[in-house]
């Protein structure tokens, strides 16, 4: 297990190993906000958009697969099996549990960590949209991209957790 960037022997490591434990935090936190809770409410949408916890993971998923294999393989969305845009990967079909996103979301952490292994910070890969990116903006759009969804991971959980304490079900504000 990588080690955690609180961790005293990260704190004068090398950037690259910083990005990485930073990042692997975040990716940690991102599995656990689904710890304990049912199906209905890792699906439940409190918000008008199609963010739930599920989803998050989901999203987080495609996120992991369009910066380490699209960027760094130049394979196409298509070719991966990715949605064409962010938004859809937010989509949830019937057959997908808890379980099976959790899956999906290890698996896509562990090819990230091989495919960045290989690479230096300046190593430059040319696979998105943007063009050629520097591996260390990927890290650094990765941190945030994921610190975000932590924070809405957050606060979902918060209103999932004070529904069943207080057993009402609101619906997603407009």
């Amino acid at each position: 297990m990588p080690t955690s960037s609180l961790d005293p022997a990260m704190f004068d490591a090398p950037l690259h190993a910083q990005l990485e434990s930073f990042v692997d935090d975040h990716r940690e936190a991102l599995l656990h906000c689904l710890d304990g809770l049912s199906e209905e409410e890792a699906r439940r949408r409190l918000v008008p958009s199609k963010t739930t916890l599920l989803g998050l993971v989901k999203h987080a998923t495609f996120v992991e697969r369009v910066w380490f294999d699209e960027a760094v393989t130049r394979r196409s969305r298509q070719e991966i099996g990715l949605p064409a845009s962010p938004d859809e990967s937010f989509d949830l079909s019937a057959e997908e549990t808890i379980s099976s996103v959790l899956e999906g979301y290890r698996a896509a952490c562990e090819a990230s960590r091989a495919a960045g292994a290989g690479l230096g910070l300046d190593d430059v890969v040319s696979g998105n949209r943007r063009g050629p990116l520097p591996m260390r903006w990927i890290y650094l759009h990765l941190l945030r991209e994921l610190a975000q969804h932590c924070g809405h991971a957050d606060i979902l959980r918060e209103q999932v957790m004070a529904e069943r304490l207080s057993g009402d079900t609101p619906t997603p504000s407009s």
